[in-house]
């Protein structure tokens, strides 16, 4: 099964590798690309990219202003910024805080110059950013990409959902930015990643029955919720070689509640709190502590943890999905990366996805570690 599903992962990395890889970084900041009026006004021959929606989107230059927004744009602009050109291209986004603040405002030295839109900002909130390109969610095609595609905008929809449309996705952001070579490296990057780790488990055979559990405060009223099975929490924990405990539950197309009851009956042997605006690792300490959660075998165990997250949870699809699952991985079989270095791996994946160095990772992203992380 490690081995079909990484075959799986494998067969989507088809990319023309025809441009050169990208230059040496700034050493705080990612590269930048030449000036967006520049690239508007160079000679280009038009662009045909293929969408998430199997739709053919013709661009007649590089866009040189391009808008993300919409439900779930963070985890796109996360990766969008991986490639060079994205600060120079990048006109209007919209605003994201998981309580850590802006990951984008740290990296992009013009960002005081980006428009920031509402996260359910309209066709003509969009519109007033005179985008030549608009890149949204495959979910919100009904919703607001027609309407945004009815002002002869082009509009690309993308999903950054499941780690097979990862590499897909950075294919078509490649041609976006006319640097496949770039989306071939990154789509690498977590292939090889992938890889690794289940090479690491080809010999374990144990799988631990793995709980993750979103904490949300809505109201002032704490609930615990389980993911979709197709959602990628499910698909880590299977990568990392565990068993979702949830897989037979009646769930939701969405974060689905579950009752202490049924937790305790699930009878998980590691337990994962997932939170996206506190520290995972206070609200873990504090279940350690509640006399109800203290009868759970896998509390009993020392097996409670709180999921590692930076500026973002990396639970969820954003470009960080990769550092949450090696750090699943080693939580669930320590044995099969005993040289597992979490600070090493944060250090490699910011340099090399960003263009960061190690001096300005140490300085903005490893003092906002929240979750259990060194």
């Amino acid at each position: 099964m490690k081995k079909l599903i990484y075959a799986l992962l494998l067969g989507l990395l088809i990319f023309s590798a025809c441009s050169t890889a990208p230059a040496a970084q700034e050493p705080t900041a990612p590269a930048h690309a030449e000036p967006a009026a520049t690239v508007a006004d160079s000679a280009q021959p038009q662009i045909i990219v293929v969408d998430a929606l199997g739709r053919e989107v013709t661009l007649s230059h590089p866009p040189a202003r391009i808008v993300v927004t919409g439900r779930g744009f963070t985890l796109i602009l996360d990766a969008v910024y991986m490639f060079p050109e994205a600060p120079a291209r990048i006109a209007a986004m919209g605003d994201s805080n998981q309580g850590n603040g802006n990951f984008i405002s740290r990296i992009d030295p013009g960002f005081d110059q980006k428009m920031i839109l509402q996260t359910d900002a309209g066709a003509e909130q969009i519109a007033a950013a005179n985008p030549d390109l608009v890149i949204f969610k495959s979910y919100l095609a009904e919703s607001v990409g027609k309407s945004v595609e009815a002002l002869h905008i082009p509009v690309l929809y993308v999903d950054f959902e499941t780690p097979e449309q990862y590499t897909r996705d950075l294919a078509i952001l490649g041609k976006v930015f006319q640097n496949e070579a770039r989306a071939k490296e990154l789509a690498e990057y977590y292939l090889n990643g992938v890889g690794r780790i289940q090479a690491a488990l080809e010999e374990d055979i144990e799988k631990p029955r793995v709980l993750m559990l979103y904490y949300s405060e809505k109201d002032g009223a704490v609930a615990f919720n389980v993911p979709p099975l197709s959602w990628i929490q499910t698909r880590m924990v299977e990568l990392a070689g565990g068993e979702p405990v949830w897989g037979s539950a009646n769930l939701s197309n969405g974060w689905t509640v579950v009752t202490l009851e049924q937790i305790a009956a699930w009878d998980a042997d590691r337990i994962f709190i997932i939170s996206y605006q506190k520290n995972s690792a206070e609200i873990a300490a504090a279940l350690k502590s509640d006399p109800q959660w203290q009868a759970l075998r896998a509390v009993k165990q020392n097996h409670l943890y709180g999921f590692p997250a930076d500026f973002y949870s990396w639970d969820q699809s954003d470009s960080r999905w990769i550092l949450g699952l090696s750090w699943l991985a080693a939580q669930l079989h320590p044995k099969s990366f005993p040289q597992y270095d979490p600070l090493a791996e944060v250090q490699q994946f910011y340099q090399q996805m960003y263009g960061l160095n190690a001096e300005f990772v140490a300085a903005e992203i490893q003092p906002v570690f929240r979750g259990d992380l060194p």
